[in-house]
């Protein structure tokens, strides 16, 4: 598997706005604030972060594990 990608695009459960947001290569994003309704993002239980919850792509951590999101712990 090569580098992981370390953009994803974020969709907001709120008002569906789109943004695209760096990734953090060695966390987890617990919180994001939605820039279109202003809303903040926590993970979907079960998901280690926001990008997992509401991304296009899984954070870094769970990429490299092989896994999709949905699910994953990344950061214990």
């Amino acid at each position: 598997m090569g580098e992981p990608e370390t953009s994803s695009e974020i969709t907001c459960p709120q008002c569906g706005h789109r943004k695209r947001e760096l990734m953090p290569v060695d966390a987890c994003q617990f919180f994001y604030e939605c820039t279109g309704c202003g809303v903040l993002l926590r993970p979907k239980p079960g998901d280690c972060c926001v990008f997992c919850s509401y991304g296009t792509v899984p954070c870094p951590p769970v990429q490299r594990e092989g896994r999709t999101g949905g699910g994953g712990r990344c950061c214990g």
